[in-house]
């Protein structure tokens, strides 16, 4: 068991699968749903803090000496202004909610990030949207799972 709950967490820490592949991962692999959903969930949301860090040290080492970048990211800051303010950290938790590729915790802290959003209230956006894209794998998965002995009989 504690080998597939490592598996559970690797997953969930991938930037590729996240908790999208975690917790089907652990549901198939047997594990009890509620113990893959806490896992999963507080593995994803714990990205947050390592993917922030690592784009705070490379902005700091790398990027800053790079004029081009600077330029870029202020016109992002400029342009993503007005969303940010008319959406917020509602439209960021939205946004990592979203099961899909490409809409999990790690593209939420990065565009946190980029959009220069306060690293303690980005966290919580990106914590919540994590959290209700969980439920919804969680809830596709299981009907899946609920699913596959009806079809097969």
């Amino acid at each position: 068991m504690m080998n597939d709950l490592f598996l559970v967490v690797l997953a969930s820490a991938s930037p590729i699968s996240e908790l999208r592949g975690g917790i089907p991962l652990g549901i198939g692999l047997g594990l009890e749903p509620v113990l893959t959903y806490s896992v999963a969930v507080v593995t994803n949301i714990l990205v947050f803090f390592p993917a922030r860090l690592i784009l705070n040290v490379f902005y700091r080492s790398v990027l800053h000496r790079v004029p081009l970048f600077d330029r870029y990211l202020l016109r992002v800051r400029e342009r993503g202004k007005p969303k940010v303010d008319k959406y917020g950290l509602v439209g960021l938790a939205l946004f990592v909610s979203v099961p899909l590729p490409i809409t999990g915790a790690y593209t939420g802290t990065v565009l946190s990030w980029l959009l220069d959003m306060h690293w303690k209230r980005a966290f919580v956006a990106v914590a919540a949207g994590v959290v209700v894209a969980g439920v919804v794998v969680m809830l596709i998965t299981m009907g899946v799972v609920t699913a596959i002995p009806l079809l097969a009989g």
